[in-house]
């Protein structure tokens, strides 16, 4: 018989795992040329929302151009964090650059937060001293911005499973819904009288911004502070490993997000004395039922002899045995 006790099994991606990278990569090259794209289309979005919005006297137009403008290094970081996370692992960086991604849309969300809060100081402001607004420069200005916004959320809804890439997403999205919003406010000032709608419009983007920003802060934070995946249970996954046949005990158990579509998953294993080729047959079922139901692909699972008397581990918070223990 053969003695697994503290014997160390570490599985990276092979299989399905591998072509979850191949996956995550192709997808990744496509959203980097996107990113590309929009950058250089909100950079001139920008340029005439701020010049309609000074000669147009629309703080509406000017609130959606910082809007826009806050998209520009978001983008960019965007863009950079999708360029590095192409990039393989190295001697330094082990799990290679994965994270840039959720780094970049923690960085971003807190841009956002700070614009909104500009964009709602400027548009109370402008209610309290109202201007003229010229509305034809608004209509067309806010078609022209709607095309443009709308256009990139398109182009980058394919990848919106992506953290950073979604961050992206609800950007654009969020401005386009915007454009709408000042297309209308500028019917309603031109046919009704309603100058207060042009404030209001800020306002309203203000606190749509902030909303999706703390969104996207929370995620990207629990992603960085190791969080279990909001998708999965910890009680759930452990129970899968238990209706493995030879598996005596789980324990230990650590779930987490490496990057985009990378799940990853520690844990110790107790099971019976056995032959190296029985127990690589359990070890390729464990893998195997992570990846299909849980898609996790990066596993390191250490194996323990049932029956010995072994350290504590962090799980429910007791190791979970079988029941018929």
């Amino acid at each position: 018989m053969h003695d697994h006790s503290q014997s160390g099994h570490a599985h990276d991606e092979h299989g399905h795992g591998l072509h979850a990278h191949h996956h995550v990569r192709a997808t990744g090259e496509k959203m980097t040329l996107a990113m590309g794209l929009a950058v250089i289309a909100t950079l001139v979005l920008v340029a005439v929302e701020f010049a309609a919005g000074y000669f147009g006297h629309s703080i509406a137009l000017v609130s959606d151009g910082i809007h826009n403008l806050t998209d520009v290094p978001s983008l960019v970081i965007s863009w950079l964090a999708m360029r590095w996370a192409l990039r393989p692992p190295t001697a330094q960086k082990t799990y290679g650059y994965h994270r840039a991604g959720i780094l970049a849309a923690f960085v971003n969300a807190m841009l956002l937060a700070i614009a909104s809060l500009f964009l709602m100081y400027e548009s109370i402001e402008r209610l309290r001293a109202p201007v003229e607004v010229h509305t034809a420069v608004m209509l067309w200005v806010s078609l022209v911005a709607l095309v443009v916004n709308g256009g990139i959320t398109f182009l980058v809804h394919a990848g919106r499973k992506d953290l950073n890439v979604r961050a992206v997403w609800i950007h654009n999205l969020s401005d386009a819904l915007s454009n709408v919003a000042i297309f209308a406010a500028a019917l309603l000032i031109r046919y009704a009288g309603i100058n207060w709608a042009d404030p209001l419009i800020g306002i309203g983007i203000g606190a749509m911004v902030l909303w999706s920003g703390t969104s996207i802060l929370s995620e990207s934070g629990h992603v960085l502070l190791e969080g279990m995946p909001r998708e999965m249970n910890l009680e759930e996954v452990a129970n899968a490993l238990l209706r493995i046949e030879g598996v005596r005990e789980v324990h230990d158990v650590h779930i987490w997000t490496i990057g985009t579509s990378l799940n990853a998953l520690s844990c110790h294993v107790r099971i019976p004395d056995m032959h190296m080729e029985d127990s690589e047959r359990i070890l390729a079922k464990m893998r195997e039922m992570l990846v299909h139901d849980f898609r996790i692909t990066h596993t390191t699972i250490q194996f323990e002899r049932a029956g010995l008397a072994g350290e504590e581990g962090l799980y429910m918070p007791e190791p979970a045995r079988q029941s018929s223990e």
